[in-house]
């Protein structure tokens, strides 16, 4: 009997009413599951230690979007146009991104994730592009997830583009932060052009499968390109090799 890889994917916490419940957009969990993979929704837990004990039973690890991350995690004061924020998912997904780390645990992080796998990694933030970061790009539209609103350059050979097979192209933009100063154990692999850092991963000598996405490839994965269906299934494969 042939077993599908668990994947643990972050969610987040909030409240209705005064009562806090856990929230994910199941968007994620259809692009993992169409992948062949078995998603595992992770809350936040009060503990941060419990995250050695959840990656020790999953196969892979998935930090998804959602709220700002608190700037006092790179030491920066507080923008005044900075969101809501959750410490209580800060210091988990850290704890969780530590634990996969060590384990060699293969990642992959979308929009607020790859933000946070700087952040835990010794990166910083731009809290709010519009006004640090102003450019003829709108990387927060209203418009639908599922539309394509600038395009990205990809570095060649790196795992990104190995995933797509392409150096160049158009992706969905839903944030109004993004990385900055980013961390040493990580590389830039993609960029907006204006600028604005779009895709991350691990060094190309290092073993870990650490990939990195500022767009939410998860919303596109109905539409009539496969890039970013490509984007999860390169992601199975590579958990299939462990």
């Amino acid at each position: 009997m042939s077993f599908r890889p668990i994947v643990a994917v972050s969610a987040a916490v909030r409240s209705e009413r005064d009562v806090p419940f856990a929230y994910l957009r199941t968007t994620y969990l259809t692009a993992l599951e169409n992948a062949g993979l078995v998603p595992l929704v992770a809350a936040p837990l009060h503990d941060p230690t419990a995250a050695e004990d959840l990656m020790e039973h999953v196969d892979a690890l998935v930090l998804t979007g959602g709220a700002d991350l608190n700037p006092a995690l790179y030491d920066a004061p507080r923008h005044p146009m900075l969101g809501a924020v959750s410490d209580i998912r800060d210091h988990w997904e850290i704890a969780l991104v530590n634990a996969a780390k060590r384990r060699g645990t293969p990642l992959l992080a979308i929009c607020r994730g790859a933000q946070l796998l700087n952040v835990a990694l010794g990166g910083s933030l731009i809290q709010d592009i519009p006004s640090q970061h102003p450019s003829d790009i709108n990387h927060d539209p209203d418009r639908p997830r599922s539309s394509r609103t600038h395009f990205v350059e990809i570095q060649t050979e790196s795992r990104l583009a190995r995933a797509i097979g392409l150096t160049s192209l158009e992706v969905n933009s839903v944030h109004h932060q993004s990385i900055e100063r980013v961390a040493d154990e990580l590389r830039v692999v993609a960029f907006a052009p204006d600028g604005v850092i779009e895709g991350v991963e691990s060094a190309a000598d290092s073993p870990w499968w650490c990939v990195g996405v500022q767009w939410h490839p998860e919303d596109l994965i109905g539409t009539q390109e496969s890039w970013d269906r490509d984007i999860f299934s390169a992601f199975a494969r590579v958990i299939g090799k462990q």
